[in-house]
């Protein structure tokens, strides 16, 4: 990993990447840190679309470099983190002062695909309505860090009696390999952290799991007018479906936690894909799903429980299946709902904590030894949808909130 000050004004990861293109790593727009709403601006304006589509996928590295330079301008010392065998993608650790504790703020710097036609304005362009801020990622999650950095520069030159760093990752929306990098990394491990997802300002002690896995069953074609002929993937697949609707009953009746608006398990029929004309014998179905996961709940465990189960059902009907992950799943997270931290945010937001279904980055900072608390400004309800906004209003009290906090951890 590299580590210390990036020397210049262009802040690079190591040379495998710099086969990246000129614009991606052009110059950082500021040498100091800007006004809240001039970053925010910026960092709207630099697309860093991650998705699982190679097409759609790009690098993050502008960002970054644009995040180091405004960090670095306020006294934090750099370590830019390239992921392995990911050109253009890269995480970056951030650290004021020294000694051991202090206070994570992380977040993640890609946001998901867009669809121009259904915006009322550009997705890369910062716009102010009726007191909403829109953009893609304004909420999920590109406004957190000009929040966190405006915290941050009230400290500037303070003396520290435990570090504030600031971390930023790749590819959350489509793998979380700037996280599982990140949680691989020897690097120094803070008490606390906070992942600044948006919560609406409500403290978040857990959530679940979530895995997205693909069935896939293959038969064999023939003349549809016999079905002898072959082995039809699409009656098999009629099977396992109703397998896993019986597998989705079973774990909401064995699971509960009442901590959660939705209290059990769930089990979502995705995405099927299937056979290529109507007179011939279906001879391939696949099957996208999406499990997700309370704290406590065994994923391997799980995965092969309904590896078994369907297997049977695809064998009574002479088809092979296949079950892959989409990507490597998300485990479930829970920190005690009466830790420290939570109880810090409670009193400084003045909303008690809670739980949300959607999967964030803390399981991997809270392997790390990090009490973790996800945390930050703007509604889930306003992510990953057209018009993606951050509500005026939700800023200052945002940066109120991060600036007693830090006081709290890192200060007093």
């Amino acid at each position: 990993m590299a580590r210390g000050r990036l020397a210049g004004r262009n802040i690079r990861p190591p040379s495998r990447n710099r086969a990246l293109s000129r614009q991606t790593l052009d110059e950082p727009r500021f040498m100091h840190a800007p006004p809240l709403l001039s970053m925010l601006q910026s960092l709207i304006k630099t697309p860093s679309v991650s998705c699982t589509s190679a097409a759609l996928d790009q690098s993050n590295v502008a960002v970054i470099n644009e995040l180091a330079t405004w960090l670095e301008s306020l006294g934090f010392a750099i370590t830019v983190q390239p992921l392995p065998n990911a050109p253009g993608k890269a995480n970056l650790i951030a650290t004021m002062g020294r000694g051991t504790g202090g206070l994570v703020l992380a977040g993640h710097t890609d946001t998901v695909p867009y669809d121009d036609a259904h915006w009322s304005q550009s997705p890369f362009s910062l716009t102010e309505r009726d007191g909403r801020f829109y953009g893609l990622g304004a909420c999920d999650m590109k406004g957190f860090f000009p929040i966190a950095i405006e915290a941050a520069r009230r400290f500037e030159g303070a003396t520290l009696k435990a570090p504030l760093t600031i971390v930023a990752t790749s590819d959350e929306e489509s793998s979380m390999a700037g996280a599982r990098c990140l949680a691989a990394s020897d690097i120094p491990k803070p008490q606390f952290a906070v992942v600044g997802e948006p919560t609406d300002f409500r403290p978040i002690f857990a959530h679940k799991g979530f895995m997205m896995l693909s069935i896939a069953l293959q038969g064999s074609s023939g003349h549809s007018s016999d079905p002898g002929l072959g082995h039809n993937a699409l009656d098999a697949m009629h099977c396992v479906m109703g397998e896993l609707l019986a597998f989705r009953a079973q774990l909401a009746a064995t699971h509960r936690n009442t901590a959660f608006d939705v209290s059990v398990p769930t089990l979502n029929l995705g995405c099927l894909r299937a056979g290529d004309n109507p007179n011939r014998i279906c001879d391939h179905a696949d099957l996208q799903i999406d499990l997700r996961l309370l704290p406590g709940m065994d994923t391997a465990a799980i995965i092969s429980a309904l590896e078994i189960r369907l297997a049977r059902s695809a064998e009574a009907h002479g088809t092979a299946i296949t079950m892959t992950p989409v990507s490597a799943p998300v485990s479930p997270f829970a920190t005690p709902s009466d830790g420290r931290l939570v109880r810090t945010l409670e009193r400084l937001s003045g909303t008690a904590a809670g739980t949300v279904a959607f999967g964030t980055e803390g399981p991997f900072l809270q392997a790390l030894g990090m009490e973790t608390v996800i945390f930050g400004p703007g509604s889930i309800d306003q992510a990953h949808q057209p018009d993606e906004y951050l509500a005026a209003d939700r800023i200052q009290p945002a940066v109120d909130v991060l600036t007693q906090l830090i006081a709290e951890v890192c200060v007093q």
